[in-house]
Protein backbone atom coordinates (compact mmCIF):
# COMPACT_ATOMS: atom_id res chain seq x y z
CA UNK A 1 0.00 0.00 0.00
CA UNK A 2 2.86 2.38 0.55
CA UNK A 3 4.18 1.97 -2.55
CA UNK A 4 1.25 2.52 -4.03
CA UNK A 5 0.55 5.85 -2.62
CA UNK A 6 4.08 6.64 -3.46
CA UNK A 7 4.26 5.84 -6.82
CA UNK A 8 0.09 8.04 -6.85
CA UNK A 9 1.85 10.56 -4.98
CA UNK A 10 5.02 11.06 -7.43
CA UNK A 11 2.67 10.81 -10.79
CA UNK A 12 0.75 13.60 -9.44
CA UNK A 13 3.64 15.74 -8.32
CA UNK A 14 5.03 15.38 -11.79
CA UNK A 15 1.78 16.32 -13.78
CA UNK A 16 1.49 19.57 -11.59
CA UNK A 17 5.17 20.51 -12.49
CA UNK A 18 6.26 20.43 -8.62
CA UNK A 19 9.55 18.54 -7.36
CA UNK A 20 8.93 15.04 -6.76
CA UNK A 21 11.89 14.85 -4.33
CA UNK A 22 13.87 11.75 -4.50
CA UNK A 23 11.71 9.78 -6.41
CA UNK A 24 12.42 8.87 -10.28
CA UNK A 25 15.63 8.30 -11.39
CA UNK A 26 18.38 6.23 -10.65
CA UNK A 27 22.00 8.42 -11.52
CA UNK A 28 25.75 8.24 -10.91
CA UNK A 29 27.29 11.39 -9.90
CA UNK A 30 30.75 12.85 -8.18
CA UNK A 31 30.32 15.03 -5.24
CA UNK A 32 33.46 17.43 -5.45
CA UNK A 33 33.38 17.81 -1.52
CA UNK A 34 33.75 14.77 0.01
CA UNK A 35 35.59 13.50 -2.83
CA UNK A 36 33.45 10.30 -3.86
CA UNK A 37 31.49 8.93 -6.93
CA UNK A 38 27.91 7.70 -6.54
CA UNK A 39 25.18 5.64 -7.84
CA UNK A 40 21.67 6.29 -6.53
CA UNK A 41 18.80 4.39 -7.07
CA UNK A 42 16.06 5.85 -7.99
CA UNK A 43 14.04 6.04 -4.40
CA UNK A 44 17.26 7.85 -3.36
CA UNK A 45 18.93 5.39 -1.80
CA UNK A 46 23.16 5.30 -2.42
CA UNK A 47 24.04 1.68 -4.03
CA UNK A 48 27.89 2.22 -4.01
CA UNK A 49 30.65 4.82 -4.09
CA UNK A 50 34.02 5.21 -4.51
CA UNK A 51 37.34 7.59 -3.68
CA UNK A 52 38.21 10.19 -5.89
CA UNK A 53 39.45 13.60 -5.06
CA UNK A 54 38.39 16.70 -6.18
CA UNK A 55 35.97 14.10 -8.75
CA UNK A 56 34.06 16.59 -11.60
CA UNK A 57 33.20 14.32 -14.25
CA UNK A 58 31.62 11.01 -14.67
CA UNK A 59 30.37 8.61 -16.93
CA UNK A 60 28.86 5.31 -17.22
CA UNK A 61 30.68 3.02 -19.79
CA UNK A 62 28.46 0.80 -21.83
CA UNK A 63 30.00 -2.18 -19.77
CA UNK A 64 28.88 -0.69 -16.36
CA UNK A 65 31.97 0.78 -15.46
CA UNK A 66 32.60 4.02 -14.56
CA UNK A 67 34.51 6.55 -15.58
CA UNK A 68 35.42 10.14 -13.76
CA UNK A 69 38.30 11.98 -12.89
CA UNK A 70 40.22 12.10 -9.40
CA UNK A 71 41.83 15.52 -9.04
CA UNK A 72 45.04 14.84 -11.05
CA UNK A 73 43.79 11.75 -12.68
CA UNK A 74 41.12 9.91 -15.22
CA UNK A 75 40.33 6.14 -13.73
CA UNK A 76 37.92 3.42 -14.87
CA UNK A 77 36.89 1.02 -12.09
CA UNK A 78 34.28 -1.70 -12.54
CA UNK A 79 31.38 -2.44 -10.19
CA UNK A 80 33.67 -4.84 -7.79
CA UNK A 81 36.15 -1.67 -7.62
CA UNK A 82 38.95 -3.04 -9.73
CA UNK A 83 40.57 -0.55 -11.18
CA UNK A 84 41.02 -1.39 -15.21
CA UNK A 85 42.53 2.31 -16.33
CA UNK A 86 44.43 4.80 -14.73
CA UNK A 87 46.17 8.00 -16.43
CA UNK A 88 47.83 10.28 -13.50
CA UNK A 89 49.15 13.69 -14.20
CA UNK A 90 50.91 16.63 -12.62
CA UNK A 91 48.22 19.06 -13.54
CA UNK A 92 44.46 19.45 -12.10
CA UNK A 93 42.21 17.36 -14.50
CA UNK A 94 38.36 18.48 -14.00
CA UNK A 95 37.00 16.24 -17.43
CA UNK A 96 37.31 12.69 -18.89
CA UNK A 97 35.26 11.23 -21.72
CA UNK A 98 35.20 8.03 -23.30
CA UNK A 99 35.62 7.75 -27.24
CA UNK A 100 34.00 5.14 -29.53
CA UNK A 101 37.71 3.75 -30.39
CA UNK A 102 38.66 2.66 -26.75
CA UNK A 103 40.62 5.41 -26.15
CA UNK A 104 40.03 8.29 -23.41
CA UNK A 105 39.77 11.87 -23.97
CA UNK A 106 41.26 14.07 -20.90
CA UNK A 107 41.87 18.04 -20.46
CA UNK A 108 44.69 19.15 -18.58
CA UNK A 109 43.52 22.02 -16.75
CA UNK A 110 47.30 24.16 -15.70
CA UNK A 111 49.10 22.90 -18.90
CA UNK A 112 46.68 23.13 -21.22
CA UNK A 113 46.42 20.19 -22.99
CA UNK A 114 43.68 17.85 -24.92
CA UNK A 115 45.06 14.83 -24.84
CA UNK A 116 43.66 11.22 -26.09
CA UNK A 117 44.78 8.16 -24.17
CA UNK A 118 45.24 4.45 -25.38
CA UNK A 119 43.95 1.58 -23.36
CA UNK A 120 47.43 1.21 -22.31
CA UNK A 121 48.11 4.77 -20.76
CA UNK A 122 49.78 5.92 -23.85
CA UNK A 123 49.23 9.37 -25.04
CA UNK A 124 48.41 9.39 -29.06
CA UNK A 125 47.46 12.83 -29.13
CA UNK A 126 48.17 15.94 -27.91
CA UNK A 127 46.97 19.23 -28.57
CA UNK A 128 48.19 22.60 -26.95
CA UNK A 129 46.33 25.34 -26.06
CA UNK A 130 49.16 27.12 -24.19
CA UNK A 131 52.49 28.30 -24.86
CA UNK A 132 55.14 25.54 -23.69
CA UNK A 133 56.04 25.96 -19.98
CA UNK A 134 52.82 28.58 -19.05
CA UNK A 135 50.47 27.63 -16.26
CA UNK A 136 46.74 27.89 -17.13
CA UNK A 137 46.20 28.28 -13.28
CA UNK A 138 43.02 26.67 -11.24
CA UNK A 139 40.67 28.41 -13.79
CA UNK A 140 42.09 27.58 -16.98
CA UNK A 141 39.62 24.68 -17.84
CA UNK A 142 36.96 22.88 -15.85
CA UNK A 143 34.78 20.63 -18.33
CA UNK A 144 36.12 19.83 -21.95
CA UNK A 145 34.30 17.48 -24.58
CA UNK A 146 35.56 15.74 -27.58
CA UNK A 147 33.09 16.53 -30.39
CA UNK A 148 31.65 13.89 -33.57
CA UNK A 149 33.62 16.02 -36.00
CA UNK A 150 36.66 15.82 -33.97
CA UNK A 151 37.07 19.21 -32.52
CA UNK A 152 37.10 19.91 -28.87
CA UNK A 153 34.99 22.15 -26.37
CA UNK A 154 36.35 23.54 -24.07
CA UNK A 155 34.82 25.13 -20.71
CA UNK A 156 37.44 28.14 -19.93
CA UNK A 157 35.96 28.75 -16.47
CA UNK A 158 38.28 31.96 -15.93
CA UNK A 159 37.72 33.43 -18.75
CA UNK A 160 34.55 32.91 -18.82
CA UNK A 161 34.08 31.24 -22.42
CA UNK A 162 33.51 28.26 -24.17
CA UNK A 163 35.56 27.53 -27.52
CA UNK A 164 35.77 25.36 -29.84
CA UNK A 165 38.99 24.48 -30.98
CA UNK A 166 39.77 21.99 -34.18
CA UNK A 167 41.98 18.96 -34.24
CA UNK A 168 45.12 21.48 -34.14
CA UNK A 169 43.90 23.91 -31.53
CA UNK A 170 42.76 26.41 -33.65
CA UNK A 171 39.64 28.36 -32.70
CA UNK A 172 36.75 27.78 -34.48
CA UNK A 173 34.25 29.55 -32.61
CA UNK A 174 33.36 30.96 -29.00
CA UNK A 175 30.32 31.42 -27.00
CA UNK A 176 30.43 34.08 -24.03
CA UNK A 177 29.65 32.00 -21.07
CA UNK A 178 28.88 34.65 -18.39
CA UNK A 179 29.45 33.54 -14.24
CA UNK A 180 32.45 31.24 -15.58
CA UNK A 181 31.37 27.48 -17.68
CA UNK A 182 32.07 24.24 -16.01
CA UNK A 183 30.14 21.77 -18.03
CA UNK A 184 29.28 22.14 -21.92
CA UNK A 185 27.46 19.60 -24.57
CA UNK A 186 26.52 19.77 -27.92
CA UNK A 187 23.55 19.01 -28.78
CA UNK A 188 22.21 16.90 -32.06
CA UNK A 189 20.56 19.95 -33.11
CA UNK A 190 24.23 21.78 -33.37
CA UNK A 191 23.43 23.68 -30.27
CA UNK A 192 25.28 23.92 -27.24
CA UNK A 193 24.53 23.45 -23.72
CA UNK A 194 26.32 25.15 -20.86
CA UNK A 195 26.61 25.53 -17.02
CA UNK A 196 27.85 28.47 -15.47
CA UNK A 197 29.36 29.41 -12.28
CA UNK A 198 29.16 32.13 -9.58
CA UNK A 199 31.60 34.29 -10.79
CA UNK A 200 30.44 38.01 -10.62
CA UNK A 201 28.52 38.30 -13.95
CA UNK A 202 25.26 40.08 -14.61
CA UNK A 203 23.32 36.92 -15.14
CA UNK A 204 25.14 34.96 -12.28
CA UNK A 205 24.45 31.08 -12.01
CA UNK A 206 22.53 29.73 -15.00
CA UNK A 207 22.27 27.03 -17.69
CA UNK A 208 22.01 28.48 -20.76
CA UNK A 209 21.34 26.91 -24.42
CA UNK A 210 23.19 28.31 -27.55
CA UNK A 211 22.54 28.03 -31.37
CA UNK A 212 25.60 27.78 -33.88
CA UNK A 213 25.60 31.49 -33.45
CA UNK A 214 26.57 31.97 -29.96
CA UNK A 215 22.55 33.12 -29.28
CA UNK A 216 21.23 32.07 -26.21
CA UNK A 217 17.83 30.10 -27.22
CA UNK A 218 16.85 29.31 -23.70
CA UNK A 219 18.40 29.75 -19.86
CA UNK A 220 17.63 28.97 -16.64
CA UNK A 221 18.68 31.80 -14.21
CA UNK A 222 17.56 32.55 -10.40
CA UNK A 223 14.56 33.97 -10.33
CA UNK A 224 13.02 31.33 -12.72
CA UNK A 225 12.28 27.90 -10.05
CA UNK A 226 10.40 29.58 -7.28
CA UNK A 227 11.28 29.28 -3.88
CA UNK A 228 14.65 27.72 -5.34
CA UNK A 229 18.45 29.80 -5.60
CA UNK A 230 20.85 28.78 -7.58
CA UNK A 231 24.31 28.59 -6.26
CA UNK A 232 26.57 27.41 -8.82
CA UNK A 233 25.40 25.19 -11.84
CA UNK A 234 27.74 22.72 -12.79
CA UNK A 235 26.87 18.69 -14.06
CA UNK A 236 24.37 18.71 -16.60
CA UNK A 237 22.33 16.44 -19.06
CA UNK A 238 19.96 16.88 -21.77
CA UNK A 239 17.02 14.43 -21.91
CA UNK A 240 15.31 12.95 -25.51
CA UNK A 241 12.23 14.54 -24.40
CA UNK A 242 13.38 17.78 -24.01
CA UNK A 243 14.14 18.05 -20.15
CA UNK A 244 17.20 19.15 -18.95
CA UNK A 245 18.91 17.94 -16.25
CA UNK A 246 21.46 20.33 -13.99
CA UNK A 247 23.43 20.27 -10.62
CA UNK A 248 23.60 22.89 -8.57
CA UNK A 249 26.79 22.83 -6.43
CA UNK A 250 26.29 23.88 -3.33
CA UNK A 251 30.39 24.82 -2.26
CA UNK A 252 31.69 28.06 -1.45
CA UNK A 253 29.60 28.23 2.08
CA UNK A 254 26.07 26.88 0.51
CA UNK A 255 25.91 23.28 1.90
CA UNK A 256 22.16 22.57 2.27
CA UNK A 257 20.48 25.37 0.59
CA UNK A 258 19.43 23.92 -2.27
CA UNK A 259 18.18 20.74 -4.06
CA UNK A 260 21.29 18.79 -5.50
CA UNK A 261 19.67 18.01 -8.65
CA UNK A 262 16.97 19.38 -10.77
CA UNK A 263 15.07 18.01 -13.90
CA UNK A 264 13.36 21.27 -15.46
CA UNK A 265 11.11 20.77 -18.30
CA UNK A 266 11.19 23.81 -21.58
CA UNK A 267 9.33 25.80 -20.04
CA UNK A 268 10.86 25.82 -16.29
CA UNK A 269 8.74 23.85 -14.67
CA UNK A 270 10.74 21.39 -12.21
CA UNK A 271 9.32 17.59 -12.29
CA UNK A 272 12.13 16.38 -10.27
CA UNK A 273 14.88 17.36 -8.17
CA UNK A 274 17.18 15.30 -5.47
CA UNK A 275 18.16 16.40 -1.88
CA UNK A 276 20.67 14.37 0.60
CA UNK A 277 22.57 16.54 2.40
CA UNK A 278 23.70 14.09 5.09
CA UNK A 279 25.11 11.97 2.47
CA UNK A 280 26.21 14.23 -0.02
CA UNK A 281 27.74 17.90 -0.31
CA UNK A 282 28.39 19.03 -3.65
CA UNK A 283 27.18 17.10 -7.20
CA UNK A 284 29.08 18.45 -9.76
CA UNK A 285 28.32 16.28 -12.25
CA UNK A 286 25.61 13.73 -13.15
CA UNK A 287 24.31 11.15 -15.84
CA UNK A 288 21.24 9.11 -15.36
CA UNK A 289 20.94 5.53 -15.37
CA UNK A 290 17.79 5.66 -17.21
CA UNK A 291 18.26 6.97 -19.94
CA UNK A 292 19.38 4.76 -22.98
CA UNK A 293 22.32 5.42 -24.92
CA UNK A 294 25.76 4.68 -25.83
CA UNK A 295 27.70 7.78 -24.25
CA UNK A 296 31.11 6.58 -26.73
CA UNK A 297 29.17 7.38 -29.33
CA UNK A 298 27.48 10.52 -28.16
CA UNK A 299 24.01 9.04 -27.37
CA UNK A 300 24.48 10.93 -23.87
CA UNK A 301 23.98 14.53 -24.12
CA UNK A 302 25.99 14.90 -20.88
Amino acid sequence: MKSLLTLILTTLLCHTGQAAENAGHPFACTDYAQGKVFIVSADGAVEWEYPAKNCDDIWVLPNGNLLFNTGRGVREVTRDKKVVFDYQSKSEIFACQRLENGNTFTAECNTGRLLEIDPAGKIVKEVKLLPEGKDGGHLYIRNARRLANGNYLVCHHGAQVVTEYDPTGKVVASIPAPGGPHSATRLPNGNTLIACGDQKSETGPQVFEADKSGKVVWSVRNGDLPGIKLAFMTGLQRLPNGNTVMSNWLGHGKFGTAPHLMEITPDKKIVWSFSDHKTMKTISSVQLLDVPGDVTKGEIWH
